[in-house]
């Protein structure tokens, strides 16, 4: 597998890839200019600008529109992003800001954060729910990351990215806890730190390899099966897209890269997986 360059350097920081299917399209963020953006059909841009701080998630409403993880808390958007609705707070601490989640198979939003200055233990991972009430599920977490939901929702895959770890948590759906905790995989420190993930329809989780220039799939039993290398140091997360959720979208960034030694930090890639990837849930709040 090789992956392609898809675009310009679009992003300081580019995070957080959604494909909706609803609109056949990939949306994905520039955390740091808290900008949203979406790429269509023909491989343009469009930009908007939702948030100073939005963090590195988006996740569809089955009612249409979206809901966005921001600096510390929630926001809703209309279709076009051009109707934002301030949702509610998750915790008021500034130096703390959200950074990556996703929905359960119940329709719940599950965002986690982290501290700006990367405090140990500084994070934690919130829920909200479908009557917009926020509750907190994990804590002493420093940065939280991908989280993605088996398909019977009884298992989530989460990444502490310092630990080097990707997670296997047990799920009650019905009641939104946890209800335990395993070591799903160990991601080899001379491969980098794991940081956004996505899951596709084996059970194998795909996860971008921060520091480590590439993205890696380890397959249901948590074995390396694919190694994917970028010419980018610091790969940021990765999302199934197209028709057939078949193409593996990889955002990167800017940061901690010395101003134009990587003249492709920032950009957005693709590769054909050779899997399809796991549909989604929404929210339903």
């Amino acid at each position: 597998m090789k992956a392609e360059q898809i675009s310009d350097v679009i992003t300081f920081h580019g995070e957080g890839p959604y494909w909706d299917p609803r609109r056949g399209e990939l949306l994905l963020v520039d955390m740091t200019e808290g900008d949203l953006l979406v790429r269509h059909e023909d491989g343009s841009f469009d930009r908007h600008d939702v948030h100073p701080r939005l963090a590195a998630v988006i996740r569809g409403r089955e009612a249409g529109g979206y809901v966005l993880g921001v600096e510390r808390g929630f926001v809703f958007a209309d279709d076009s992003f051009t109707v934002l609705e301030q949702g509610p707070a998750a915790f008021g601490d500034s130096a703390v800001r959200m950074n990556d989640g996703g929905c359960d198979t119940a329709g719940r939003f599950l965002c986690g954060s982290m501290g700006w200055e990367g405090g140990f233990g500084a994070g934690a991972l919130y829920s909200l729910g479908r009557d917009h009430g926020v509750s907190t599920l994990l804590s002493g977490i420093t940065v939280s990351n991908g989280l993605h939901f088996s398909p019977d929702g009884g298992t989530a895959f989460f990444s502490d990215t310092p630990t080097g770890r990707i997670d296997a948590l047990g799920y009650d759906v019905d009641a939104g806890v946890f209800t335990d905790r395993s070591t799903f995989t160990v991601v080899e420190p001379a491969l980098g730190m794991p940081d956004g993930m996505a899951i596709d329809a084996e059970g194998g989780i795909w996860t971008a390899l921060y520091g480590g220039g590439a993205v890696a799939r380890y397959d249901a039993s948590g074995r390396l099966a694919e190694h994917i290398p970028l010419p980018v140091t610091n790969v940021t997360a990765c999302a199934f897209g197209g028709p057939e959720l078949r193409t593996l979208f990889i955002t990167t960034t800017q940061e901690n890269i010395p101003k134009g030694s990587e003249s492709s930090a920032g950009a957005l890639f693709a590769v054909e997986a050779g899997v399809a990837g796991a549909p989604l849930p929404m929210f339903r709040g």
